[in-house]
């Protein structure tokens, strides 16, 4: 595993992503201690894409109860990464 799939875990699939994937941005859950810098080299080089723009969040932990105990789940990061115009990723669009 190269550090670029460490950063990378995963792509967000939902309601919203899919919305964002139409104007060219692809949104991913990556590492909390990624830089926009080395998600967006990360981007390049899995996918072999040209990122223009990446724009990072952290999401926080919704409340949940189990068994009588509150809690909360985890945080996690999200980065939503543009690209240019008429360049797609392979794995949202089932290549």
């Amino acid at each position: 595993m190269t550090i670029y799939e460490k950063i990378l875990i995963e792509p967000v699939l939902s309601e919203k992503a899919n919305a964002l994937r139409e104007e060219g941005k692809y949104v991913f859950k990556v590492d909390p201690a990624a830089t926009k810098i080395q998600i967006k080299e990360a981007v390049r080089k899995l996918f072999n894409v040209h990122p223009i723009a990446c724009t990072v969040m952290v999401v926080g932990g919704k409340p949940k109860r189990q068994r009588n105990r509150a809690g909360y789940t985890a945080s996690w990061k999200k980065a939503i990464i543009r690209l240019q115009k008429n360049e797609k990723i392979g794995i949202f669009e089932g290549v």
